[in-house]
């Protein structure tokens, strides 16, 4: 399932993911085997002159037997040699994505979208853009805190831990309190304003500086990794955290990211 991890904040957008990719697999007698792999990149850069972007991805792990990273040059072959808006950009990616789902997976599929928070910077914009699109589901990219005035997160893959810090509640809790107290969609969506209005955490993204900003998306995964560790459920979040930086003047920058290494490295 993972954890992706995009923050819009007004020196640059911050994009963080782990490196965990959970698959099932079938032993030879039909029973299901859920099986790790610590070492997958949902993390996407891109080469020049498409450096200005980036994107995170969670969800679905694989198209067919391949991650999106594997993609990744293939994607970039369709790519004109310039300068594409963040949303142009983003409908290319979602486009290409959605043909190769068609191409491999069942029609009745019914699991998990593969998600994408792609930001970055349109040209001449002094502020970043952010959208979300999953594919096959809601394959139109949305805008996530659109506007230049407008700063904010978007996180999405197993959000139990970071949605709980974040809002200060758990939002299953809410059809449980519907039913046990018989509430209609008014009173729920009162009920749901109340709790956000008096529990929510309150970040002032519009002046976080751009360290503040990747210590947050660090450390959210890194909680949501240690906190995986202690429970009984599907631990679909961990291995290395990958983060980078995109700014109007640099594009995107690593903070970390994982290596290729031998032994004893």
């Amino acid at each position: 399932m993972s954890l992706g991890v995009v923050i819009k904040g007004s020196e640059g957008v911050v994009l963080a993911a782990d490196s965990r990719v959970t698959v099932e697999a079938r032993r030879p007698d039909g029973v299901p085997l859920v099986v790790n792999f610590d070492n997958a990149t949902k993390l996407l850069s891109f080469s020049r002159p498409h450096t200005y972007v980036g994107a995170v991805t969670y969800g679905a792990a694989v198209v067919g037997s391949r991650t999106a990273h594997s993609f990744v040059p293939e994607f970039e072959l369709t790519l004109p040699e310039e300068h594409l808006t963040i949303e142009d950009f983003a409908s290319r990616l979602s486009r290409f994505f959605m043909e190769r789902w068609r191409e491999v997976m069942p029609s009745d599929y019914r699991g998990a979208n593969m998600s994408f928070v792609v930001g970055g910077y349109d040209p001449g914009a002094a502020y970043g853009s952010v959208l979300l699109f999953e594919i096959p589901g809601r394959p139109q990219p949305e805008p996530k805190n659109a506007g230049s005035q407008s700063f904010g997160m978007t996180w999405g893959g197993q959000p139990e831990v970071v949605t709980r810090l974040i809002y200060g509640y758990d939002p299953g809790i809410l059809p449980i309190v519907r039913q046990k107290l018989n509430l209609d969609d008014q009173q729920l969506n009162d009920l749901r304003g109340t709790l956000t209005e008096h529990l929510q955490f309150r970040i002032p993204y519009q002046v976080l500086p751009l360290q503040d900003c990747v210590d947050l998306a660090t450390f959210l995964v890194r909680t949501t990794i240690t906190a995986q560790s202690l429970w009984v459920g599907v631990r679909g979040v961990g291995g290395p955290i990958d983060v980078a930086t995109i700014t109007r003047t640099n594009g995107l920058e690593w903070v970390q990211r994982k290596t290729i290494r031998g032994e004893g490295t």
